[in-house]
């Protein structure tokens, strides 16, 4: 059995089944070994973790899972890479191949079967086309989670971890830094992928908070504020909560929770921080 995450045993897997790579599910396989080894590091991995591994592709990182830890439930959406996996991988007894999509799967049911209800930790390399509703999917649904290793964008994992005042913070950075620490591991250049991708790419660590580092009287209510607050962000924030489809506050309203909060009437959603927004949520459902 080839170990991959070289170039050469990756290539001479794809030939050997004749792969098409797949546009739709933004597949890039990762053939750089000292990426694998930074992700393997920033996972912390025990001998009793459980691991489930979103898109494994041909199955490059869940060999290296599946050295160190428990048991690995590797979620593949590409029915065309099944038997790929259960070659590649057939030297393990730990690993169960699930031909699933991610966005489908009762996660919260496979922990409680596989990790007896445990917080489990995520390791993926994302198709960036659903890198958001993924990582929120997994943070929404209260999935039992120690921490997500994920390879993303670039851009959408410095988004991840900036704060109020920068041209990258917005709606994702909150929401993310409610529920995790972010955190950078590696950059990881267009060639470490075969193919190629047209961008640049992130490892980033986001380890789960035990409790959120805010406290809101309605969770929901707080996440509809943020994304009104940024979906026309050269707006002001009144503008931006009473323009909003989801929202229904009077601007009266929304001057009057500014001036509580002492901030001024002309200030926009990109200059609060998630310390502010759970205020003024407290404000205005309490005035409901």
């Amino acid at each position: 059995m080839a170990v991959l995450g070289n170039p050469k045993n990756t290539i001479q897997v794809i030939q050997k089944y004749n792969f098409d790579f797949q546009k739709r599910f933004g597949q890039n396989f990762l053939i750089d070994e000292h990426v694998i080894e930074k992700i393997m590091k920033a996972a912390d991995l025990t001998e009793e973790d459980c691991i489930l591994e979103i898109g494994p592709g041909i199955g490059t990182m869940t060999q290296y899972l599946a050295e160190v830890v428990r048991e690995v439930i590797a979620v593949e959406i590409d029915k065309n890479l099944i038997p790929i996996l259960k070659d590649t991988l057939s030297g393990y007894s730990n690993i169960i191949i699930r031909n699933e999509d991610i966005l489908k799967v009762d996660i919260n049911t496979l922990v409680n079967e596989h990790n007896q209800g445990k917080p489990i930790k995520v390791v993926a390399n994302l198709p960036y086309y659903i890198t958001t509703p993924i990582i929120m999917g997994l943070f929404e649904k209260h999935v039992p989670l120690e921490s997500m290793i994920v390879m993303v964008q670039k851009e959408v994992a410095e988004r991840m971890q900036v704060g109020p005042g920068t041209k990258d913070y917005g709606a994702l950075s909150l929401a993310v830094q409610y529920y995790a620490e972010p955190e950078i591991v590696a950059n990881v250049p267009q060639n470490c992928f075969i193919p190629r991708p047209n961008v640049g790419s992130a490892v980033i660590k986001l380890t789960r908070h035990k409790q959120p580092p805010v406290k809101t009287k309605d969770e929901a209510a707080l996440f509809r504020m943020i994304r009104a607050s940024f979906n026309q962000r050269r707006k002001t924030l009144i503008n931006s909560l009473r323009n909003a489809s989801d929202l229904s506050y009077e601007k009266e309203e929304i001057e009057m929770a500014l001036r509580q909060m002492e901030l001024p009437l002309t200030i926009r959603g990109e200059a609060l921080n998630l310390e502010q927004f759970a205020r003024l949520t407290d404000i205005l459902v309490k005035e409901k």
